[in-house]
């Protein structure tokens, strides 16, 4: 049985615990072993495991391991991630208190938005779709936005808290905020060792929620899980799917559609942005509106393709709202441009026309439905902890 202190102690008490004393909770006043803390928030006494969670042997291999943008210095832990997730969904990280992280990447839509654009603060819209965050782990460049304009997740978490139609806070005032709750100092504690609250801890621990948003239980997965050596899991009909989701499986890993020279690994994301041929000339030039070379006008960061299904509306500015207009789009709508991807290039330097079926088209529609993660897209630790 934990021994618990009320919070308005004597001033000799331990200085992490005399951080509480100033607080209090409107019912309960905060134990120094933190179980109101974690009561108020619905949070486990043992944490959820985030830092270990049970991967399949293919995630593990060299090629996926190599894929990983986590830095030495801030490996996923358990109540990093905890911390994390608090912040994720607290719209104090808002201005006027209305809008969290989580108001734009919504678990249940592959933490996208379901809109092509999302609402800021003050009822302002963002300039491109809000990405999902699923496999952020496993973009090799660890670069982030769409045009990869932050060179890593722990700068860019902070950006949209600060950005001005976004969340519209500074830092300072989010520290003060983050200060003047309970369970904050706690959380801080069990996450880095001390109550010390700041904005580098602040990105450490969102970073460590996101890359630890992993897909691994999707249909597919359990297909390939089925693969061993030496059948080929790219060749080799899954013995989970249908005969349509295998023919959209050859189909997608085909030289046919090249679908997966961009979205080749089990991850389902690419090392480095993409031209895919939505228009020319760029209206949004992307990644060459960051570096200001020519050659990158109209390049976007490529997402991963997991939960694909439940991402909708697609692209970096919402102009498809069915996966089947997306596949549409690489069958016959590839428009010319200079910086077009190679892979949707034929040889003599026009866009590949696919000429595919319409159970072709089907098939691979059904193929990337077996990438829906429900799993992951119902897990209480990556829920709302204030509900």
């Amino acid at each position: 049985m934990h021994h618990s202190k009320t919070v308005f102690v004597a001033a000799t008490i331990v200085s992490s615990v005399a951080i509480f004393s100033v607080y209090s909770c409107k019912k309960n006043s905060v134990s120094d072993d933190g179980a109101a803390v974690l009561a108020a928030l619905n949070l486990p006494s043992t944490p959820y495991n985030y830092a270990n969670q049970p991967l399949p042997a293919f995630l593990l291999n060299p090629a996926i391991a190599g894929q990983n943008n986590t830095p030495a210095s801030n490996p996923v832990t358990d109540w990093g991630a905890t911390l994390g997730r608090v912040i994720f969904y607290d719209k104090i990280v808002s201005i006027n208190n209305t809008i969290s992280c989580a108001s734009c990447h919504q678990q249940q839509f592959g933490f996208s938005d379901n809109k092509a654009f999302s609402n800021g603060f003050a009822g302002g819209l963002t300039g491109r779709n809000s990405m999902s965050l699923v496999n952020a782990k496993y973009y090799p460049d660890g670069k982030f936005f769409w045009d990869e304009r932050a060179n890593t997740l722990e700068i860019q978490t902070l950006m949209p808290i600060q950005n001005s139609v976004e969340m519209g806070m500074n830092l300072d005032t989010l520290i003060s905020r983050l200060k003047s709750k309970a369970h904050y100092p706690y959380l801080f504690t069990k996450a880095f060792g001390d109550a010390t609250i700041n904005s580098d801890r602040i990105s450490r621990a969102l970073a460590q929620f996101v890359r630890s948003m992993i897909s691994y239980r999707s249909k597919f997965d359990v297909g390939r899980g089925q693969i061993t050596p030496p059948a080929n899991p790219i060749q080799t009909p899954y013995p989970n799917f249908t005969a349509e989701e295998n023919l959209g499986k050859q189909l997608f890993f085909s030289p046919l559609t090249n679908c997966a020279t961009c979205h080749g690994t089990e991850t389902f994301t690419a090392p480095t942005p993409k031209n895919n041929g939505l228009e020319n000339p760029s209206v949004d030039r992307g990644v060459g509106a960051i570096t200001n070379i020519p050659n990158q006008n109209g390049e976007f960061k490529v997402t991963s393709l997991k939960n694909i299904e439940l991402t909708a509306p697609y692209m970096h500015d919402g102009r498809f709202t069915t996966l089947e207009q997306v596949i549409e789009h690489y069958n016959s709508g590839v428009q010319a441009h200079p910086n077009l991807a190679p892979q949707l290039l034929n040889p003599n330097g026009t866009p590949k026309q696919l000429n595919l079926t319409v159970q072709e088209k089907a098939a691979l529609v059904a193929f990337l439905k077996t990438l829906t993660d429900n799993a992951l897209s119902t897990d209480v630790k990556f829920s709302n902890p204030f509900k």
